[in-house]
């Protein structure tokens, strides 16, 4: 029964090495969503996630004859990285195996932190393979990152500290689940000394096999997995997790990517912080929490599990950020093939701010545009798309179209059209302000079609537009005293190699 872990729990050996985080008052957040909402920080753990307190409880449980033989654990991330500290506290050599796929930043860290990499196998499943091959061969004792005692026992004093940092009121609890060693601890502790208190478990939905264990009364396997939020991507749930949270937790609810990506953006706003995407997890859990009860003026606590990101990926996670908050549409518009359908467009659009343009001439009739524009939460994209759609606009919604928002927005495009004889391209930066794209396409008028298009606010200080412009190469000069009057930097691409070998 889960109160046998209750002992273990308290007795669990980690402070060695590992901190008691802290429960942060999120203030944007509780003020957005009107609740208190609390952040327990795993992610500012000596190796950036709560792994480390499980792997160095196990090895503290362990004999010293076992200790001598040495450790060995199959993981591409976190636990990896938290066996080798505590191996490295402790004086045991540890073995990591990592997939050949796995990023060399966490190649690096663990090598930093003592632990011995092993390469082995495209696949988690193939390194495991190995790791357990390496057990049975040298007598290594096997880590498991997830589903034993010891492991679930020390991610379990995650709980002990949420209960003595939270003294006031406490009403739900959200925790992140891959293998479900954090969730197993973490719900076995609270339910056992607050059971008023709800705990919930949080997947992303392509990777969400506890909900598919509870559904099916019994462990299943996953299909396939979902990849993005990797520190909780696994096909089963562990056995002996399993065996705890379905008499302690209340519920479990699904992410989206883009839920996720928002969360990232939300802590980031609150802390200063990157979380990885598992890190971020329980936070979207919470906000969907909010949303789907109403609730008010609650106390609701996520916990950070993690910071383990690797940096190329943020690019990836803001350009998701804005649909997961639900303020960005992507919807694709035809509009007039003629001077002067931009601007009138954007008008359409009102005070809306214009956060991508994509187009590219095709023909002399229709143009059809990919573009993205900010809207506020709670249904005004289809607000939106109903105005646009009462003005004449042939509007296409793109926001949930997975191939769309991953692929289509950067490959709209291709090479000038015949109808079109010649094109100068020219890109530009201005001032990125409220308004500004609206007033960049005012000022450039009607003289000239514009015949391809591309532009995306990134946040950042300036705009920068890539604008071709049907026109001789005759007329340039023309062209660029008009720009030079328009006061914004440019620079004329049209002999870019880029550009010539995709798109003139």
């Amino acid at each position: 029964m889960p109160q046998s872990y209750i002992k273990k729990i308290l007795e669990a050996r980690v402070y060695d090495v590992a901190i008691e985080s802290p429960l942060d008052h999120a203030r944007l957040m509780s003020k957005r969503l009107g609740n208190n909402v609390l952040l327990k920080r795993e992610d500012l753990q000596p190796v950036f996630s709560f792994k480390l307190r499980g792997a160095y409880n196990k090895m503290m449980h362990l004999s010293e004859e076992a200790r001598a033989k040495g450790v060995v654990a199959a993981s591409a991330g976190n636990h990896a990285q938290g066996l080798a500290l505590s191996a490295l506290k402790l004086g045991v050599k540890a073995t990591i195996v990592m997939p050949k796929t796995t990023p060399q930043i966490k190649v690096d860290a663990v090598r930093s932190r003592g632990g011995k990499v092993v390469l082995h196998g495209d696949t988690y499943d193939e390194a495991s393979t190995y790791a357990k091959k390496l057990v049975a061969e040298k007598g290594m004792v096997y880590v498991h990152p997830y589903d034993d005692p010891d492991v679930i026992a020390g991610q379990g004093t995650v709980g002990v500290e949420i209960l003595r940092q939270c003294t006031g009121p406490l009403d739900v609890v959200f925790v992140p689940v891959g293998g479900g060693g954090l969730a197993a601890g973490v719900a076995a502790y609270i339910k056992y000394v607050r059971p008023e208190v709800k705990v919930i478990a949080v997947e992303p939905e392509d990777a969400a096999c506890l909900k598919l264990a509870l559904e099916k009364n019994r462990r299943a396997t996953l299909p396939e997995v979902g990849l993005f939020a990797d520190g909780v991507a696994v096909a089963q749930i562990g056995k002996e997790t399993f065996r705890i949270l379905r008499k302690t937790i209340d519920g479990v609810i699904t992410a989206n990517t883009d839920e996720i990506c928002a969360a990232i953006k939300d802590i980031f706003d609150d802390t200063r912080s990157i979380s990885e995407p598992a890190g971020a997890l329980a936070l979207a859990g919470l906000k969907k929490y909010v949303e789907q009860t109403g609730c008010e003026g609650k106390t609701l606590v996520a916990i950070d599990s993690g910071a383990n990101t690797n940096f190329d990926r943020l690019r990836y996670i803001s350009e998701r950020t804005e649909i997961g908050e639900q303020r960005e549409a992507i919807l694709s518009v035809t509009i007039p093939e003629r001077p002067g359908s931009f601007k009138k467009f954007c008008s359409a659009l009102g005070k809306r701010n214009i956060t991508e343009f994509n187009y590219r001439f095709a023909d002399d009739r229709d143009a059809q545009i990919f573009v993205g524009v900010s809207v506020p939460q709670g249904g005004h994209r289809d607000d939106l798309i109903e105005s646009l759609t009462k003005l004449g606009y042939p509007v296409a919604d793109m926001t949930e179209n997975e191939m769309a928002k991953l692929h289509i927005r950067h490959m709209v495009g291709g090479h000038r059209p015949a109808v079109v004889e010649s094109e100068l391209l020219y890109r530009f930066e201005f001032p990125e302000r409220p308004g500004a794209l609206m007033n960049f396409l005012t000022r450039l008028g009607n003289r000239w079609n514009i015949s391809l298009f591309h532009y995306r606010n990134h946040g950042a200080a300036f705009g920068r537009v890539l604008v071709g412009l049907q026109a001789s190469r005759k007329e340039r000069a023309e062209i660029e005293s008009f720009l030079d009057k328009l006061g914004y930097s440019y620079h004329e691409e049209s002999d870019n190699p880029a550009y010539h070998l995709f798109l003139s």
